[in-house]
């Protein structure tokens, strides 16, 4: 099973960046590999979404269970497609000058075992590019001018 786990400090509120990842359907915009997101159903507390990912010649749909915290967390449950496991977990945590403290995490295993082994390789790589595209997301909409990193 691959695992991943991160705080990473941004300029912006808490209910900034929680938009910004409940924004599913925007992902293939910014997201690499993301090519395709489809809300199947929407409540106050849960969204069902189905993403498509895609390398080369190779795509995989997935379903995910995505639990919401307004402005404090959203935890994405694999429902269905080409993973054994899926567990994503995003927390917002708002700090004295203005900005969030977020602590992200994921962990997954594919079902095909040749697939987990090829991802593996690259998943390091993978989880900075993945974070560095919601922080230039959230630079492009909240503006990047203002970004400091906490010291």
């Amino acid at each position: 099973m691959s695992k991943k786990q991160l705080t990473h400090y941004l300029p912006y509120t808490p209910q900034q960046l929680y938009d910004l990842v409940i924004d599913i359907e925007r992902y293939p915009e910014f997201l690499p590999w993301c090519v395709g997101a489809r809300i199947i159903s929407k409540s106050d507390s849960e969204i069902i979404a189905d993403l498509t990912v895609g390398y080369s010649v190779f795509r995989e749909t997935f379903r995910s269970c995505v639990h919401i915290v307004p402005n404090a967390k959203v935890e994405i449950e694999y429902v269905s497609g080409p993973f054994h496991h899926l567990h994503n977990l995003w927390e917002f945590k708002g700090t004295s000058n203005g900005g969030t403290n977020i602590n992200f995490s994921i962990e997954f295993k594919l079902q095909n075992r040749f697939f987990q082994g090829a991802i593996q390789m690259a998943f390091d790589k993978a989880f900075s590019q993945m974070l560095d595209a919601f922080e230039q997301r959230a630079n492009a909409l909240y503006g990047k001018e203002t970004f400091k990193k906490a010291v």
